[in-house]
């Protein structure tokens, strides 16, 4: 939950770095967060819910994947790769689950 806080604390930080747990572990909470706001919509109808909660996650999950991507060595211009249908959201995550790179340029272990 800790990485989850943070990504809301650091939403509008696009310099800093973000580890691969640190992400993947909001990405988790973000997810879950998401299916329980989808099952309260379909129960209720009120598609509301759904609309202001994507409004709300949209820059702090920007943020933490340009982080990210940072972390691993690569420019926030990969981001671009999910514009590709199927094949470049692979490549994408694939970029995500990247060992972060010290700046010396050796990965960390």
């Amino acid at each position: 939950m800790t990485e989850f806080v943070n990504m809301w604390k650091n939403y509008v930080n696009f310099k800093d770095r973000t580890t691969v747990r640190g992400y993947w572990m909001a990405f988790l909470f973000q997810f879950i967060i998401g299916i329980v706001l989808s099952l309260i919509v379909f129960a209720t109808g009120a598609q509301i819910i759904s609309t202001l909660w994507s409004l709300a996650i949209f820059l702090p999950a920007l943020a933490i994947q340009i982080r990210r991507l940072r972390d691993a060595g690569k420019k926030w211009t990969n981001i671009f790769w999910l514009f590709l249908p199927l094949i470049g959201w692979v490549i994408y995550i694939v970029l995500l689950c990247k060992p972060s790179i010290e700046d010396n340029g050796i990965p960390q272990v």
